[in-house]
């Protein structure tokens, strides 16, 4: 019987002209971010399921490819449930094992520690045109730096990455969980229901503010609460960064801290008035962000020219207490790479500043000093800085120098057994 050569349903296999592509915004991200102070760390694919189902990864949590005990941990006998089989599972994001290192190296690390990390993670999610079981995450995380120097720093390193990388115009939608908690308490939502409220409210942008009005009512709410809730999105429509801000500030009044009001504006117009690259900070009051760990600032990169985001994050201040016992402050954002990937190869992007390729094709009867010579050659333009393949002549020539073409290689050199051919 044959082997499968197909990849397993939601993993794919990656082709050179991609790999390269891959190499090089590896190349770009990590040189801008170490500008930045950043510097790179790896923690292993597997974690303990314990920390995995910590209830900080929400919906990811039922997503976990489980590994099952091994050796004399595992009696399929005497199992009664899943937990008897399996005690890892594969990491579905890079946010929960850089907390587990930082709990497990605080004392050998800098204060506050800037940390860079890339790597694959693993979703038993539903496969689809740009969504894999497997992709990579790349991950910025500031811990131990209580105020928004954090996202200030964060969100500059993110857009210069972008900027580098050719992106342009987009957006970085910025929002805090105390605005949202603050806007619910205004409307005379009830501290229990602001979950299941900012569940609603996070379709906004598919259903439109009538549409959240409608589900909100079938929930059960006041349409009093509804009414007021929702005038405050309609209040910000068309006033971006600050001003928006400003406006929502106003009519929360006591209900929103000053603390946080001005924290908020002075990471706006900080980020605006040094940026490098081409966007635009937008306070987005129906910003929500899915995961439960976030206690503060919300960022997302927006790319509506692209069809959607492409990266996110936030702060996440009670996380690192879960494991040493004692609240960190931390921060983090996620560039979503794949995303940027595919939008990059679907654009046509070429590498910028890419050596000359040159391929060098000897005929196969070649050998000897003759072929010492040729591969001499080689070496000196390698030395030169040249790019230098050397194959074996194909019988098809004339395909075997579109394929190379196809490749990079704009220069062809031909080597026979006779020099005079």
């Amino acid at each position: 019987m044959a082997l499968i050569k197909k990849p397993v349903t939601g993993m794919k296999d990656i082709l050179p002209s991609e790999m390269k592509l891959r190499d090089y915004c590896i190349g770009i991200i990590k040189k801008t971010y170490a500008e930045f102070g950043f510097t790179s760390i790896e923690t292993p694919c597997v974690e303990s399921l314990a920390n995995l189902n910590s209830k900080q990864g929400g919906e990811n949590e039922k997503l976990i490819f489980k590994v099952m005990k091994r050796g004399e941990k595992l009696n399929l006998e005497t199992a009664k449930e899943e937990n008897d089989l399996t005690d890892s599972g594969l990491r579905y994001d890079l946010t929960v094992p850089l907390v587990r290192f930082y709990a497990n190296h605080a004392n050998e690390l800098p204060s506050p520690f800037k940390a860079l990390q890339m790597g694959n993670v693993w979703r038993a999610d539903r496969p689809q045109k740009g969504r894999y079981r497997q992709f990579m995450q790349c991950d910025i995380d500031i811990l131990g730096e209580a105020s928004n120097l954090a996202e200030i720093e964060l969100i500059l390193a993110t857009t210069t990455t972008l900027g580098r990388l050719g992106f342009k115009d987009f957006k970085i939608r910025i929002n805090d969980r105390q605005i949202l908690k603050a806007m619910a308490a205004y409307s005379g939502f009830a501290e229990e229901d602001y979950d299941n409220v900012f569940i609603t409210l996070d379709k906004m942008d598919k259903i439109g503010i009538d549409g959240v009005a409608e589900e909100l009512e079938k929930s059960g709410y006041a349409k009093e609460s509804i009414d007021k809730y929702l005038d405050l999105f309609r209040a910000v429509e068309g006033k971006n960064g600050v001003d928006g801000l400003k406006v929502i500030a106003e009519k929360l009044g006591d209900f929103l801290s000053e603390e946080v009001n001005e924290g908020l504006q002075e990471i706006i117009s900080s980020v605006e008035t040094t940026k490098s690259a081409q966007f635009e900070m937008v306070f987005d009051p129906t910003l929500v962000r899915g995961m439960s760990y976030y206690t503060g600032t919300i960022f997302e990169v927006a790319m509506p020219q692209y069809g959607g985001s492409c990266g996110g994050g936030g702060r996440y201040d009670k996380m690192v207490g879960k494991f040493l016992g004692q609240d960190t402050p931390a921060c983090g954002f996620s560039i979503g790479f794949e995303r940027i990937i595919m939008i990059m190869m679907d654009e046509g992007f070429k590498i910028p500043g890419e050596s000359d390729k040159v391929a060098y094709l000897i005929e196969k009867g070649v050998k000897g000093q003759r072929l010492s010579d040729i591969i001499a050659e080689a070496q000196k333009e390698r030395a030169e800085g040249k790019q230098v393949l050397v194959v074996r002549m194909n019988k098809n020539k004339k395909f075997q120098k579109q394929q190379l073409s196809e490749q990079g290689y704009e220069e062809t050199k031909e080597f026979y057994l006779n020099p005079l051919n």
